[in-house]
């Protein structure tokens, strides 16, 4: 249950945090490629794919690939999500600040951001990645969200 509340807690957030950028139906080409992979998900009512996964120590991470494509110039790119920490106040504490950012330097896929009082593993790729490219986003985002949850919280609420 605990999951479960979790995970719609999150796409109410998502929603918040999207912006303009929002897909109202889910991209079929990306669902073809979670299909591929065996992955179980759930389209949120943004159209965007959350999954859930498990890991090592009997824990949980909640990811989620977002439908809609973010454009520069003439890249394309498309977001993977993971969150890692939910402060208790609307600012971080400096030392969760400076570790997001000590973390996100050592990160050889993707980086943290501040999308209200959560933190988000974020890691973009390009839109027409394959299967394979968009698995290797999975596990880095869903990897390195666990492990500052963890060491940051000593909780799986995600």
């Amino acid at each position: 249950m605990k999951k479960y509340l979790a995970s719609i807690a999150m796409a109410t957030v998502m929603a918040g945090a999207a912006g303009s950028a929002l897909a109202a139906e889910p991209d079929a080409a990306t669902g073809r490629l979670l299909d591929t992979l065996e992955y179980k998900y759930e389209v949120d009512e943004d159209g965007d794919y959350r999954l859930v996964f498990e890991l090592e120590g009997d824990r949980t991470q909640m990811v989620f690939v977002r439908s809609s494509v973010e454009t520069y110039g003439s890249h394309r790119v498309r977001e993977i999500w993971s969150p890692g920490y939910k402060s208790t106040t609307p600012q971080f504490p400096a030392a969760v600040a400076n570790r997001l950012l000590e973390d996100s330097n050592e990160s050889k896929m993707g980086s943290w951001v501040k999308q209200e009082d959560l933190a988000m593993f974020v890691v973009k790729i390009d839109a027409n990645a394959n299967a394979e490219q968009l698995s290797d986003a999975i596990d880095a985002a869903s990897r390195s969200a666990d492990a500052i949850e963890l060491e940051l919280t000593k909780k799986d609420d995600y």
